[in-house]
């Protein structure tokens, strides 16, 4: 999985949750690519996910796999690798839901070049974004643990401020879990566009360059 001139591709596993289990990939490491593995009696839906060493037995006390879930429409990473070695479906920016999951998909964007949707799973307090809302440093202003994609910053995902999530699933970062991430969430939407210089001041630095 390693790529000519460059180190091996390892997976930071996130600690077991009520939930599942987050990862984040090393490759490329500006880029923070994260996955997530949802669970739900014995059930397990792969997001968004990448795959490599030691995947499949960070995921076997979660459950079986029951299908995997591409939320955007380029984040194909190892999702149809994945689907066909463990013989399930692969849904692929499933704007009508996942059939048999215990959540529901959220149609953020849906243009000819961006197809994205977000998973909102109330039973757990759950919000799972692939694209517009991330952790990694290139996504947020100065102080914040949260931030909007910088394509998207002059329109944010305002369906999202309406949720308030325990835990945030991003699709580039690190995830979140406690009682102030729904305040986190809320806060970088809203100031979104006000925020645009003090982000753009930021960037060098999460580049490595400041």
């Amino acid at each position: 999985m390693a790529e000519r001139g460059d180190a091996p591709l390892h997976l930071d596993f996130g600690p077991v949750r009520p939930w599942g289990r987050a990862w984040v990939a090393s490759r490329p490491g500006y880029m923070r690519r994260a996955s997530c593995a949802l669970a739900d009696d014995g059930r397990v839906w792969l997001v968004d996910p990448v795959d490599g060493p030691g995947l499949d037995e960070a995921i076997a006390a979660l459950g079986d796999v029951a299908g995997v879930v591409q939320l955007l429409d380029r984040h194909a990473r190892d999702g149809a690798a994945l689907a066909e070695r463990h013989g399930v479906p692969l849904h692929v920016n499933p704007v009508d839901g996942v059939p048999g999951a215990p959540f529901r998909t959220i149609p953020l964007v849906q243009r000819r070049l961006w197809r994205e949707v977000a998973i909102w799973w109330p039973a757990r307090d759950l919000l799972a974004v692939p694209e517009t809302i991330g952790t990694a440093s290139y996504f947020r202003a100065p102080g914040a643990r949260v931030g909007v994609h910088p394509m998207m910053r002059l329109t944010p995902p305002r369906a999202l401020a309406e949720l308030s999530p325990r835990v945030l699933l991003p699709g580039h970062g690190d995830a979140l879990e406690d009682e102030r991430v729904g305040d986190d969430l809320r806060r970088a939407i809203l100031r979104s566009r006000r925020d645009i210089p003090r982000w753009l001041v930021s960037l060098p630095r999460a580049f490595g360059r400041g």
